[in-house]
């Protein structure tokens, strides 16, 4: 029993490390977006380096949990849940670097004119993406208080 109980504590460390790595991908997006559009090419470069490391981090834990998942059996009856909340947060650090790859290969010319703009889009999808992160947190700690978690991502989604 006692190796069971490891095992479950060390799987619940892995998704709270995925988690936390989605989390500052987010984080350093919203940053590195605001680089490119201020002109700091050094800051940008630096934020695209980070979001780089922290996707291949969650690509590597989001391995690991779903072999840990199979190989001990952990959570059998919710197994195929988890491993779908698992990818679909995966997405997320997935676009967030493709998108900062999309403008450090593309260079965009974006006008002051819009910036502001972009800028909000940004800040409002970033806040979304955010919101997501205790839901699923919530999910596995007080499942009753996912569906109030939601209706922030639902906010930002409009905004």
């Amino acid at each position: 029993m006692a190796v069971f109980k490891r095992t479950t504590k060390n799987l619940i460390i892995r998704i709270d490390e995925f988690f936390d790595n989605v989390e500052l991908g987010i984080l350093v997006f919203r940053e590195g977006i605001k680089s490119y559009i201020l002109k700091n090419q050094e800051d940008f470069i630096r934020h695209l380096q980070k979001v780089d490391v922290l996707e291949s981090n969650a690509d590597k834990l989001q391995r690991a949990i779903e072999n840990d998942m199979i190989t001990n059996s952990v959570l059998p009856q919710q197994r195929e849940e988890v491993t779908r909340l698992i990818d679909e947060l995966d997405e997320i650090i997935d676009s967030v670097k493709s998108s900062l790859n999309d403008f450090n290969i593309e260079l965009p010319e974006i006008p002051d004119s819009i910036s502001e703009r972009i800028l909000s889009l940004v800040e409002s999808s970033a806040n979304a993406a955010e919101e997501l992160i205790p839901a699923a947190r919530a999910y596995f700690r007080s499942p009753y208080t996912v569906r109030d978690k939601i209706l922030k991502v639902y906010y930002f989604e409009t905004e």
